[in-house]
């Protein structure tokens, strides 16, 4: 029996049996995501899946451990972590307020520092344990009125290969992803003119789709993705080659 108010329907893309659970990849384009509440639920080919709110603040060190530790002994232990908190907050050195530095280290940064000390040793212990972090291509190459964002991109990479040597021997793989520009709703929002001149940059000739990180993101936390961490997998349509 599924309970709950039903909202909006989608489909199943993609499902993948894995022992007793089954992973499934949910697609639903026509769902008012600005309207949608926690704790509504949708009704994808007769499953109904619930969002579920942690009331963590992950910028928060504590609130991070005690909202994990409730979340495990509800739903059972975190197997696998994807750190995809970010802002941005631009502009060129000399006009960047330290809170607009302090905002972007914290959110794209800390967190993840504060979601990893939650889940690491548990996974550690049970000898199995995929994280993916999100970095991005201006992390690699920086980018001009974005030291803030840069900065905290590149911890991110350094800070992926630093974990992945502590995790490897006991099973717990840790890997990034370097994205370029997607067709977020971020990066959608930059004036058509810029829009243009970072498109024509792209070897590729286009932005890229959520949906090519998100594979990338499962081919990483892959139960057979043992042999693969403290890479960086680059997903930008050739903008830079590193």
């Amino acid at each position: 029996m599924f309970t709950g108010i039903i909202k909006a329907k989608g489909t199943i893309s993609a499902m993948d049996k894995r022992g007793g659970d089954v992973r499934l990849a949910v697609r639903s384009d026509g769902l008012p995501w600005s309207e949608y509440e926690i704790g509504e639920s949708i009704a994808v080919n007769g499953v109904c899946l619930t969002a579920r709110a942690s009331s963590g603040d992950v910028l928060h060190f504590d609130a991070v451990q005690e909202s994990v530790a409730q979340i495990e002994a509800d739903l059972g232990p975190c197997s696998v972590l994807v750190n995809n908190a970010g802002i941005t907050r631009d502009g060129t050195l000399n006009k960047m307020s330290f809170e607009q530095w302090d905002d972007v280290i914290r959110t794209n940064l800390t967190s993840c520092f504060n979601l990893c000390r939650a889940v690491f040793p548990g996974m550690r212990e049970r000898q199995f344990g995929r994280i993916v972090n999100i970095g991005s291509v201006n992390g690699q190459a920086g980018q001009y009125g974005q030291v803030n964002y840069a900065a905290a991109k590149s911890g991110i990479h350094g800070f992926t290969k630093a974990l992945a040597q502590e995790g490897a021997k006991f099973g717990v793989t840790v890997n990034a992803i370097a994205p370029g520009y997607i067709d977020t709703d971020m990066v959608t929002a930059v004036p058509e003119p810029v829009l243009e001149k970072i498109v024509a940059k792209i070897p590729v000739g286009r932005l890229g789709h959520a949906e090519e990180i998100a594979r990338g993101v499962s081919f990483l936390c892959a139960e057979d993705g043992g042999f693969v961490t403290g890479s960086t997998m680059s997903i930008n349509g050739g903008q830079h080659m590193y």
